[in-house]
């Protein structure tokens, strides 16, 4: 304990002043420096251990009182780290997204809180957008490159905001991504002190272990923090999902992008989250939600190039615009990749991909196809070669979202989510911590910027209550299939592939195919 008193006064000649300013919106600019932001750090992971360790103090553990005691501390809890997330900005507002998509993980009061900070960020002013602008494209006004910088940002997130303008040079709309300043600057800062305070409650609380989180925000930060590295994703990413028209990237002009600084096509939409803009234009979640399957089963295990970061703020549905097209047009479009949709996703904010190794590839298709045909053996089999270890029914639970006894009895084809499973997960997260925690910490790094890209697309199919619907998990087979027969393909030995392997590994994947295209028959006819 006495080291977290000695972190809290860390720097303590004139702090303070920072403790005052705390609480001094007069005084914000503070937030800039990093003695400032250390002691507010210190003090709310003091202020969070201390309370747990008062409030629980001589209760019975499993009693009435101590639960909710408990319910009661992390609810003031999540407030306090709201706040020293909103307050410090940054880097801070980026683990908070995080921890806010946990759900497998932290208690609901965390959870709760925390989404705030998908929607919600703090901005920076015009005039500290205008400076960094004027820097990295080395203009005296914005009026030489653009006309109509709206101030008012389209979104704000953890490391950069976004404006809506027009191009002086065509009157074209765009959308001018610009980083937050000191952000970089303080980035490395900010990951030693969260290290700290992470290893403060490890000790004192040795079950709750997230140093797992501190380690791949620092490994992924410094790739975030570089825009051109978002251009490069960008363009991966539009090349390997052209055999889907329904999906749009933004182009990006070059001339006006550097590493601080990005311009964009621009595109209207509704983001993905909301409600009211899918009631005014009549759109269907269900469709949405087997769209954004389709997308990230495609990334994942087809092409192994990831979006790691898709939150509602960074999906946009609209209508496409509409096109004459011959019968036989859309029959073809029915039966391919387009599946006939009139729908529109586009997908932002390109700053964050995992490319991922063919070996983790395969176990995670593996998993997920046992998972899908209730094959406990393999679940076990593939788990256990991801990092799951004798704790493989976790992992299996932590990737599915689903209760174990749903997963490994009855099937997640054959049940489906309901509120009775997800308390009965939530209410058995406190008894499983410690097992969930050392999962985290034996699985690949990939594994974990999967597991947030899951949590993402997880809170949208929960908000619009779609979670666990069949024709999800059977374009997710489809993929899943895909990809083995292409690592099968690609891993065997030399000596192996030859035509006749070709030939047997091609004609399994359409046999496979061909019983999942019967079988979703058999649910429209049936339904």
């Amino acid at each position: 304990m006495w080291r977290i008193v000695k972190w809290v006064l860390w720097g303590a000649p004139g702090s303070l002043g920072g403790v005052i300013a705390l609480d001094s919106q007069d005084v914000l600019d503070l937030t800039h420096y990093p003695i400032f932001r250390a002691i507010r750090t210190g003090i709310t992971t003091a202020s969070i251990i201390l309370d747990y360790k008062w409030s629980l103090y001589k209760l019975e553990v499993d009693s009435k009182e101590y639960e909710t005691a408990k319910s009661q501390t992390h609810s003031r809890s999540a407030k306090k780290m709201l706040t020293l997330c909103w307050r410090n900005r940054g880097t801070y507002i980026k683990v908070g997204q995080h921890l806010g998509g946990m759900d497998y993980l932290l208690p609901p009061e965390y959870t709760k809180v925390l989404k705030v900070l998908h929607s919600q960020a703090p901005q920076s002013t015009m005039q500290e957008i205008e400076q960094v602008v004027k820097e990295d494209l080395k203009v005296k006004s914005l009026d030489e490159i653009f006309t109509d910088f709206e101030e008012t940002p389209l979104g704000t997130a953890s490391l950069a905001q976004v404006h809506r303008a027009k191009l002086r040079r065509d009157g074209s709309r765009v959308a001018v991504k610009v980083q937050h300043p000191s952000v970089r600057d303080l980035a490395h800062k900010d990951m030693n002190m969260m290290d700290r305070a992470l290893r403060c409650v490890k000790q004192v609380f040795p079950d709750f272990n997230l140093m797992w989180l501190g380690e791949e925000t620092r490994r992924n930060l410094p790739i975030e923090l570089d825009f051109t590295m978002e251009v490069k994703n960008c363009e991966e990413a539009s090349a390997n999902l052209k055999c889907f028209s329904w999906v749009k990237l933004p182009k990006v002009y070059h001339k006006y992008s550097t590493d601080r600084v990005l311009v964009m096509e621009y595109f209207e939409g509704g983001q993905v989250n909301d409600k009211s803009y899918f009631k005014e234009h009549s759109i269907n979640f269900n469709r949405v939600s087997r769209l954004l399957g389709k997308l990230f089963s495609e990334m994942i295990f087809v092409h192994g190039f990831v979006h790691c970061d898709p939150h509602p703020g960074n999906i946009l549905v609209r209508w496409r615009p509409k096109k004459q097209t011959s019968l036989l047009q859309k029959v073809w479009s029915f039966f391919s990749k387009d599946f006939g949709e009139d729908l529109e996703l586009v997908l932002l904010d390109h700053g964050l991909y995992r490319r991922l190794t063919k070996e983790f590839r395969y176990n995670y298709a593996g998993l997920w196809q046992a998972i899908i045909n209730t094959d406990v053996k393999d679940m076990e089999k593939y788990a256990r070669a991801i990092g799951g270890g004798d704790l493989y029914p976790i992992l299996v639970t932590i990737v599915t979202g689903r209760a174990w006894k749903v997963v490994g009895q009855d099937g997640i084809k054959k049940v489906k989510f309901s509120k009775q499973e997800d308390d009965a997960i939530r209410s058995g997260v406190g008894g499983f911590l410690p097992d969930i925690s050392q999962v985290l910490s034996n699985v690949p790094s990939d594994m974990l910027l999967v597991l947030k890209t899951n949590d993402h697309l997880r809170g949208l199919e929960y908000a619009y209550g779609v979670r666990g619907h069949a024709s999800g998990f059977l374009d997710m087979s489809r993929c899943c299939l895909r990809a083995l027969r292409d690592l099968k393909l690609e891993m065997a030995p030399s000596s192996q592939r030859n035509i006749i392997f070709r030939i047997q590994c091609h004609l399994r994947l359409l046999v496979d195919l061909a019983k999942i295209s019967l079988y979703e028959l058999f649910l429209w006819v049936r339904f």
